[in-house]
């Protein structure tokens, strides 16, 4: 089949990569337009729009599926589209221009998830069950009708990022399967059975942490925030960024109280406490909470709030 491809950021790649070793033919690729990046702001292409450019493969860079690019999209000739995590909303007449409409590689065990961010909110959740779905693209979020799903178990102490990259590379051998099975005719869908929950994109606000919360529920936040928009608390009145952490059952301090205990760096939640591995001071480089805790002068309290 002639194919486009839609998306935009990293865990997009890898299903891009499977139906470029496919047996279809991938003649162009939609992302979202160059973003700037850094702290000079220097405008970069999507890692979508890198791998299709070193592919050789036709990029077309758009936020808003304008008339111009339906147009473009329509005389491509295409027979299926395929979307994962492009970040825009398709709508008719874009959704039938291919023969087979498109379908959509989602990571939630739909109607689980729908949105944009499934995989934080399932950690948010304290799931521990999660996978991938892939569906028939329709005009209502994440609903359409599906053809497969693969499920996946959750680590314990797995974050968005590192859950991602594994549903990423997981769930490109499920889609590519899929793909085919539409291509021979033998692909079947179904409608989502189960009550629906939602997913939207998360704030930064989200990434603060409630110290007055139970030391799981602190975790599964800084598991689901984690590496995007990022955990992040108050201490001594600065803002403060966790990069890593683990539970430290067994040991209790005080709500929000910070200290060295055991040669670890701990921080008191309602149950047990959390243990810093790696931190981030307002204006700081990112380092070993051990070498952040050595450079305080220690002549008051450390508390986060």
């Amino acid at each position: 089949m002639r194919l486009i491809f839609a998306g935009t950021p990293d865990v997009a790649v890898p299903s891009l990569h499977r139906l470029l070793t496919s047996d279809h033919q991938v003649v162009a690729v939609l992302t979202r337009e160059d973003a700037p990046l850094g702290r000079k702001r220097v405008l970069t292409p999507s890692p979508v729009a890198r791998a299709a450019e070193d592919a050789g493969i036709p990029v077309i860079k758009a936020n808003r599926l304008t008339d111009e690019v339906t147009a473009a999209i329509a005389d491509l000739d295409t027979d299926l589209g395929v979307i994962v995590a492009y970040g825009g909303l398709l709508r008719e007449p874009l959704l039938s221009t291919p023969r087979h409409g498109w379908i959509n590689l989602h990571f939630s065990l739909l109607p689980a998830w729908r949105g944009a961010a499934p995989v934080q909110h399932a950690l948010l959740a304290g799931d521990t069950l999660t996978g991938a779905s892939v569906f028939q693209l329709v005009r209502e979020l994440d609903a359409g009708d599906l053809f497969g799903v693969l499920e996946h178990p959750i680590d314990e102490d797995a974050t968005a990022g590192t859950l991602l990259a594994e549903l990423a590379e997981s769930g490109a051998g499920f889609l590519a399967g899929i793909v085919d099975d539409i291509a021979d005719g033998s692909a079947r869908a179904a409608p989502q059975t189960g009550s629906a929950t939602l997913a939207p994109k998360l704030r930064i606000d989200d990434g603060r942490l409630d110290w007055t919360a139970p030391a799981h529920q602190v975790y599964n936040r800084f598991r689901g925030v984690t590496p995007e928009p990022g955990a992040h608390t108050t201490i001594n009145g600065t803002r403060f960024k966790i990069l890593d952490a683990l539970p430290a059952p067994g040991t209790t301090l005080a709500t929000g109280t910070v200290d060295r205990l055991d040669g670890r760096i701990l921080i008191g939640t309602a149950t047990s406490a959390l243990e810093l591995l790696r931190v981030q001071p307002a204006g700081k480089p990112a380092m070993a909470a051990s070498d952040w805790w050595r450079g305080l002068s220690h002549d008051q309290p450390v508390r986060a709030e």
